[in-house]
């Protein structure tokens, strides 16, 4: 028995070399006709094939063509960096930095206000995803570059800085001067949330009108009875001057502090020096406040429904 499972798996062996070739050979031609069928279709869709001297070069000792030893050299360096554009930017901003950093400088707060572009304004002229962490970098050197001494500025700087400049400076804004008219009044106006007021201020004996109504039929409220006239009492003027005034829009509490901002303002026109008395009490500045909008599945702006467990 022995014997006979040696010559079998004798036999066995010696077939199986005829098996695996027979099936290499099916495989190689089958191959073949792929790429006969593949060069054919390729021959009829594309244009064929250029020969850039490889095969008449190889092993023949000559010199091959332009076009095989050539390559493409990109236009920058940082070209690799899949942020070019914004690498040449800011290496070019630090190299001005470095050139000219022993310049003159102006005191912090000196230098003349700029309004930069912001990150997302930046993003429309770069076609790049760059991140806000790194257009600070570029803001951080502009910043520094703005404060060489005026006189002494070079040309070149400006130049580079001026694509990172807004189209609109808003610092460069004037702002209008309150004239006093022929009658002794002085307008103002003052805004908040979404109330406007309009108010004329001229000399007297502290009379208010509000909407043709008095002071306390406009507002039941004596906070905003208060916050109207806050202006003319934080600098002991209620009983010099008369007001007049126009209000709209929003409740009562925005109109009064739209009152006091227009109040103030036309103040600060018969008396400019108590500008420093109204910003300490808070009647310069605009508050910018509003009522933030409802998000949908919230109840308000925030709040969220009550969960129920069960």
């Amino acid at each position: 028995m022995k014997g006979i499972v040696a010559a079998s798996s004798f036999v066995k062996a010696l077939q199986r070399p005829r098996k695996y070739a027979f099936r290499h050979q099916c495989l190689c031609e089958r191959k073949q006709h792929i790429r006969t069928f593949s060069a054919t279709r390729r021959s009829a869709i594309a244009a064929p094939e250029i020969d850039f001297g490889e095969s008449a070069g190889r092993g023949t000792g000559k010199e091959l063509g332009p076009l095989r030893v050539a390559r493409v050299v990109p236009a920058s360096p940082s070209y690799f960096t899949a942020k070019p554009e914004f690498t040449d930017s800011l290496l070019e901003l630090q190299t001005l930095l470095r050139r000219y950093e022993g310049l003159p400088v102006l005191a912090p707060g000196h230098a003349p206000r700029v309004a930069w572009k912001t990150h997302a304004q930046y993003l429309a002229t770069v076609a790049e995803p760059v991140k806000t962490a790194r257009y600070s970098k570029i803001l951080k050197v502009l910043h520094r570059l703005n404060h060489i001494h005026p006189s002494l500025m070079p040309e070149e700087v400006l130049e580079a800085m001026q694509p990172y400049k807004r189209d609109v400076n808003p610092y460069e804004n004037i702002r209008k001067e309150i004239v006093i008219d022929q009658f002794g009044r002085a307008r103002g106006v003052g805004r908040r949330k979404t109330s406007s007021a309009v108010a004329w201020v001229v000399e007297g004996d502290g009379a208010v009108m509000v909407n043709g109504k008095s002071l306390s039929q406009m507002f039941g409220r004596i906070h905003d009875r208060e916050s109207a006239l806050w202006p003319l009492k934080a600098t002991a003027r209620l009983e010099r001057y008369n007001v007049f005034a126009l209000v709209k829009g929003g409740g009562t509490t925005g109109q009064s502090e739209a009152l006091t901002l227009a109040v103030s303002n036309a103040l600060m026109a018969h008396e400019p020096r108590l500008k420093p008395a109204l910003r300490r009490a808070g009647c310069v500045t605009r508050d910018p406040r509003r009522v933030e909008r409802k998000k949908h599945g919230k109840v308000k702006a925030r709040k969220m429904p009550t969960w129920v467990k069960r």
